[in-house]
């Protein structure tokens, strides 16, 4: 596939962004992932904490929750979504992600 190295390219180069503290740099960049693959789950966990970072509430909750519906049976997909909501100022909600956080990984072992 000749999109994945460019994926990986622009990953980095966020990253890089975000190590030199430009966070809307970051930001801009994963964006420019989703455009071309739309279920890049490590894009959506980034922009979830990155977003949040920045104030942009209802749209890290939106990349959260986007990453539990890439990867339902991941209990580490729920764990974050329980901590963004919970920084968002969601308890019930982020009790609720951490609730199915554990059932996944009770029905895993």
């Amino acid at each position: 596939m000749s999109d994945a190295p460019n994926l990986d390219q622009i990953y980095d180069e966020a990253n890089k962004l975000k190590q030199d503290g430009d966070l809307e740099g970051a930001v801009a960049k994963l964006r420019e992932i989703i455009e071309i693959e739309p279920g890049h789950v490590l894009t959506h966990s980034a922009l979830a904490v990155h977003l949040q970072k920045l104030g942009q509430l209802e749209d890290s909750i939106k990349h959260a929750v986007k990453v539990t519906e890439l990867e339902p049976n991941d209990h580490f997909s729920f764990t974050q979504l329980s901590v963004i909501y919970q920084r968002c100022g969601k308890i019930a909600e982020a009790e609720y992600a951490m609730a199915m956080a554990h059932e996944i990984q009770a029905h895993q072992h």
